[in-house]
């Protein structure tokens, strides 16, 4: 899987920005972030079109300034410059209702010094004069397309213009081995722990088509086996890492978990787990990423300070109790070498193969364990299970009334099954099929017109002989 292309949408307030997002998230079950307090309320979602997937980018309303004027950079919040600068894609929604105003021109300017594709959509053209968009090509961007996005009249045709020239998912040749991807806030020690991670030995960057950012992938070995390190912060030599002037990057930070097998996140323990730490272990999840958590500057902690984070792990990790937590030093390299067990059992654990006769005989040891309820006064039945894919595990369960089997015993399943197979780092996918009977709800009237055929084939065989034996007169 390449990195994928991401589409910035930008514009005031009120525009139907929101609405655009989720015309075009809602092509797929989208991993959608809700970053409140972390991107000011950024959104980020996956889209997929003809089979071209990007990353589209809510920037969030461009407000004027307090007293009406202003530069963009006034009223334009350092997210949203993030976001738009890392984008390959800028889509200007404006409002053709209210027709153009200041705000818009100005934005045009500032959208004029990227040079990056721009287009420029027209929304809320239902109830308005066919010719409202035109006032729009004032901003010297090009033709405005029309659209109303609340209807979805308009989408077809943009989705297919801005996918154009996107690149097909598959034709980027990527280097061989486990991607493996380094998360985590800013200036919590992810340089130092990447170079650590790495050795000594810094091998030729992978340089990645198809992308203007400045994540980058390092293919390397440790113990024969082949890595590729996702890194998200750029390209950085020995003895130049600053830390300080590292920046956040929702866009970097969803693409490295989605394109790894296995993500590691790294936690300041002196600032010790705080929500948006909580944020992106709940988006690697939810991507179904295998997962390992590194607790850093563990070394610089009082006794007191180890006793007050481990209560914290306690109590903030128990929604992830397979999940390996690490405590660290990237600094000294204290704990470093353990993190490697634990990435290759998360990645075999989010790989694991398994035959369907020995995955339905966990499965009936664990019905007979513990039976699943009645419904309407009939035993729910699991009658066989099989494995349906990989990173995450997906198991596939089959029987009756599966519809009714309520979230315990379906949890009960899922850590019979985990705990059988040792699976450790990687969430697990249970999913119930009903067994449908090809029969049920279909009219009976063949199984009639046979029968009427045949005993009509009888009634004229036994006619035919009766004839053939009655003598003339």
């Amino acid at each position: 899987m390449s990195i994928k292309p991401v589409v910035a949408l930008i514009g005031r307030p009120n525009v139907g920005k929101s609405t655009l997002f989720n015309q075009f998230t809602k092509s797929r079950q989208a991993l959608v972030a809700d970053l409140s307090g972390l991107t000011r309320d950024r959104q980020y979602g996956d889209a997929v079109y003809e089979g071209k997937a990007f990353i589209v980018v809510d920037t969030g309303g461009i407000g004027e300034a307090d007293d009406g004027s202003g530069n963009i950079d006034d009223y334009m919040s350092e997210q949203s410059h993030t976001a738009i600068h890392e984008a390959d894609i800028i889509v200007f929604v404006v409002d053709a209702r209210a027709g153009m105003i200041g705000a818009d021109a100005e934005i045009g300017k500032f959208l004029h010094t990227l040079g990056k594709p721009v287009y420029v959509v027209a929304n809320k053209v239902d109830g308005v004069h066919d010719s409202a968009p035109a006032e729009f090509y004032a901003l010297g961007l090009g033709e405005p397309y029309p659209m109303a996005a609340s209807h979805g009249r308009g989408i077809g045709n943009l989705l297919e213009i801005l996918t154009a020239d996107m690149p097909e998912q598959d034709a980027v040749v990527e280097p061989r081995g486990l991607k493996l991807a380094i998360i985590g806030r800013p200036n919590v020690g992810k340089s130092t722990l990447v170079n650590r991670l790495l050795g000594e030995d810094r091998v030729v960057v992978f340089d990645m088509p198809g992308t203007t950012r400045d994540s980058i992938y390092i293919p390397y070995k440790r113990d024969g086996k082949d890595y590729v390190l996702i890194d998200t912060a750029g390209v950085r030599r020995r003895g130049k890492i600053d830390e300080k002037v590292e920046k956040f990057s929702v866009i970097k930070t969803l693409q490295a978990i989605e394109d790894s097998n296995v993500t590691v996140i790294v936690i300041d323990a002196h600032e010790g787990i705080v929500d948006q730490d909580l944020h992106m272990i709940g988006y690697a999840l939810d991507a179904g990423r295998a997962l390992v958590v590194a607790i850093n500057k563990w070394d610089g902690l009082t006794q007191d300070q180890r006793d007050y984070i481990k209560i914290e792990m306690d109590r903030r990790f128990n929604f992830i109790p397979y999940v390996k937590v690490h405590l660290i030093s990237a600094l000294h390299g204290t704990g470093v070498g353990n993190l490697y067990p634990s990435i290759l059992r998360a990645y075999q654990s989010s790989m694991f193969e398994v035959s369907t006769n020995r995955l339905t005989q966990i499965l009936q040891d664990a019905v007979t364990a513990n039976p699943p309820p009645t419904v309407a006064g009939r035993r729910i039945k699991l009658r066989y299970a099989h494995i349906g894919g990989h990173n995450p595990p997906v198991i596939v369960i089959h029987g009756n009334q599966t519809g009714s089997l309520p979230k315990s015993y379906q949890r009960y399943l899922e850590n019979q099954f985990r705990q059988v197979f040792k699976l450790e780092g990687t969430p697990l996918n249970v999913v119930f099929k009903l067994n449908e009977n090809p029969y049920a709800n279909k009219s009976d009237t063949p199984t009639k017109a046979k029968a009427q055929q045949l005993r009509q084939r009888e009634r004229n065989r036994t006619q035919k002989f009766t004839t053939k034996d009655k003598k003339p007169r």
